[in-house]
């Protein structure tokens, strides 16, 4: 049987969780260390995260906020416009119709893979619906309201800030409290579906925009790198080892576990693609190297720390093997 390796998210989809969490008696460093990601996470929001790791992040938030709501009150405190270059993407289009078309359009290249928006059309109303194509559990069904949050928010955008839905749906099991999530959602809330979703007036869907989007992407989104397509393995594990790099010199076996496989499983696929993991850190590392050469206010040093190299020679060494040249030489060749 083929591994399935874990989709991936911009840590951006996470909102403003490091605030979130201050205010209501957490620690989102503590939980940072127990999930072991890197704090970068917080200050560096178009960094990509595996999605199975973004669940598990939600689910020791909750319990060290002891919220069982977690994702659904974090989700109400979101901003879609601020969503990456995404969000600002789909929240300038004219009306929420083009919005939802845009959302459904870019989000498994600019935002999120393994996961899927429907929308469907029920006489007078419109359900739209997020479904998480992941195998990891916990944390769902916080991510699944969070998702939730994000797509009443964009409606916001439209409807302006007191709209609700007529109804939230989720995949919670039958008979799991109601009270405190209709109190968060300001909405009645039914329970046992397959997926999450929201239903509200189709009237809607011709709706002009009620606020200024917070960002000025404009009509085309800002340059920013695609996240890996699902199936891209290369790509996949490219930014898992720069993910990686926040932390140090990348280790395979950390690699494998945010990607919810193996060491050996790992090493297998590689060599399925014609290349190691060696080759592939040596890659990335490279590509790295050339980009924070570019700023000339970089010492060389800290770009050998930044890249995990304790030694700076190590790092010159290694460059001079991947260029022919010295970073330094590097770094004034292409200075212009």
């Amino acid at each position: 049987m083929a591994t399935r390796l874990s989709g991936v998210t911009r840590a951006s989809s996470l909102g403003p969780i490091s605030e979130f969490m201050d205010r209501h008696g957490g620690s989102i460093a503590r939980v940072l260390r127990d999930v072991d990601l890197p704090f970068a996470l917080l200050d560096q929001p178009e960094i990509i995260v595996p999605l199975r790791e973004q669940f598990r992040l939600l689910e020791r938030a909750a319990r060290e906020t002891g919220d069982a709501c977690f994702g659904a009150r974090l989700g109400q405190a979101v901003s879609s416009p601020n969503l990456s270059a995404y969000g600002a993407w789909v929240c300038s289009a004219d009306t929420l119709r083009q919005a939802m078309r845009r959302a459904h359009a870019g989000l498994g290249t600019m935002l999120q893979t393994s996961t899927n928006l429907y929308v469907a059309r029920e006489g007078t109303s419109v359900r739209w619906s997020i479904e998480f194509v992941e195998p990891e559990t916990d944390g769902r069904h916080h991510n699944e309201l969070l998702g939730v949050g994000y797509m009443m928010d964009l409606i916001r955008v439209y409807a302006g800030p007191k709209w609700r839905p007529h109804v939230v749906r989720t995949a919670l099991p039958v008979g799991t409290p109601r009270r405190e999530l209709e109190s968060i959602f300001a909405t009645n809330v039914s329970n046992g579906h397959a997926m999450a979703s929201i239903t509200f007036d189709a009237a809607l869907l011709n709706a002009s925009r009620h606020r200024v989007a917070q960002s000025t992407a404009g009509e085309q989104p800002q340059a920013e790198p695609p996240v890996p397509k699902n199936g891209d393995t290369l790509a996949t594990f490219a930014t898992v080892v720069e993910l990686a790099l926040h932390e140090g010199y990348p280790r395979i076996d950390w690699v494998a576990e945010k990607l919810g496989t193996t060491r050996r499983s790992l090493q297998r696929l590689l060599s399925t693609q014609g290349t190691s993991f060696n080759a592939l850190v040596e890659d990335v590392l490279y590509r790295q190297a050339k980009k924070l050469l570019a700023d000339a206010s970089l010492p060389v040093i800290d770009i050998a720390l930044r890249l995990g190299y304790t030694d700076p020679a190590h790092f010159t060494r290694a460059f001079r093997r991947w260029a022919g040249v010295t970073p330094t030489t590097y770094r004034v060749s292409h200075s212009a």
